[in-house]
């Protein structure tokens, strides 16, 4: 087993893509070509989760935060970013995070935390844009099921909660092959007409390799003719928050006692009460108060995340209840994800949930 086969194994729900600008997922410390014995899960790489893995003997740890969010320009031990890498890199050990694209896909963060509170209805509150593009290709008719079956193999043609979608229409294309041609039909030098079938499907851009590749190994044609074109669309599959709903309602402070109890809070933080009950929540894995204004437009009653600053509770105007959790107790449960993800994959591969609390905040 290879850090490379595990790192395609994460990335597979998880694209590297779907990242913030300013985050660092991905492989921090290590080679892709590394051999690993085992891995280590936890949601904050310190000094004492490496030291954790060496005692265990495992050499690959999976981190929803990366250790390294800016480039350092030292290693001399002079704080803990720079001791937790050292240490790693003496001991090769690799390190590898999943951050904000983590936070952005179906079964990511924030999906998580609508498992642990039984919320149905689902959806993204804040579906990316941007990342829909769409393909367009000619295929004779007679081999036009074989292309999209394909296509649809690949990851196109998935529109919310349905799959191999596309448009198709019939037409007639023309063409002429040249003396250095083998044509599929027709006929050097000769003008041919072939009935066709105009396939449009719609694919992530992270996939267009491999949509690409799998047009060109299932289309019959020597010259494939196809178009490729970004769209503006919202992927409502992709994106940051989650808004859903309690299958019946609930008194708001029963709900508020529930919510600390379930996430393990040491205090939660909140706005007035000013809902007698709590039927439609959002939420946020980590630092959500960005999203705040989200939440409001969907009528939520309640929206659940971290590091609210003081000023940003205000920003509630008494149309939702703003709920700090804690940015630990936000996103602990995402090494339950690591762990589903690469178990399902490889079962009979060591890996282990840290032991280590990381978080660094304390109440009492």
């Amino acid at each position: 087993m290879k850090v490379k086969d595990i790192v395609a194994a994460i990335e597979e729900i998880a694209p590297l893509s779907y990242q913030e600008s300013y985050d660092n997922a991905g492989l921090i410390v290590g080679r892709y070509d590394w051999e690993i014995t085992g891995a280590l899960i936890c949601l904050d790489v310190v000094e004492e989760v490496v030291e954790e893995a060496i005692k265990k003997g495992l050499n690959l740890i999976i981190s929803h935060h990366p250790i390294v969010f800016k480039g350092l320009k030292r290693f001399n031990g002079n704080n803990y970013v720079e001791r937790t890498v050292m240490l790693a890199i003496q001991n090769n050990i690799a390190i590898y995070a999943a951050h904000t694209n983590l936070d952005s896909v179906k079964g990511g963060v924030s999906d998580k935390m609508c498992d642990v509170l039984g919320l149905v209805n689902r959806k993204v509150l804040d579906p990316l844009s941007a990342d829909l593009k769409k393909l367009v290709t000619y295929v004779p008719s007679d081999k036009a099921e074989e292309v999209r079956k394909s296509l649809f193999e690949a990851g196109a043609g998935q529109i919310g909660h349905y799959d191999s979608c596309s448009f198709n229409s019939k037409g007639e294309g023309t063409f002429k092959a040249n003396e250095s041609a083998t044509p599929y039909v027709g006929k050097q030098g000769e003008l041919h007409y072939e009935a066709e079938t105009r396939i449009e499907t719609i694919f992530p851009k992270h996939l267009q390799g491999t949509i690409v590749s799998a047009l060109f190994r299932s289309h019959p044609y020597e010259e494939v003719a196809y178009d490729i074109y970004s769209l503006e669309n919202k992927n409502p599959q992709v994106g940051l928050g989650m808004i859903g709903e309690l299958e019946k309602p609930m008194d708001s402070l029963e709900f508020l006692k529930k919510l600390k109890g379930l996430f393990h809070c040491g205090a939660i933080r909140h706005t007035p009460i000013i809902k007698d009950t709590i039927r439609k929540v959002a939420l946020c894995g980590g630092s959500g108060s960005f999203l705040l204004r989200k939440a409001m437009a969907s009528k939520a009653d309640i929206y659940i995340s971290g590091d609210f600053k003081y000023h940003e509770f205000f920003d509630a105007e008494g149309k939702l209840i703003i709920v700090d959790i804690g940015h630990y107790e936000s996103e602990q449960f995402t090494r339950e994800i690591f762990y589903e993800i690469v178990t399902k994959k490889f079962p009979n591969f060591a890996v282990r949930i840290s032991e280590i609390n990381s978080n660094p905040i304390n109440y009492l």
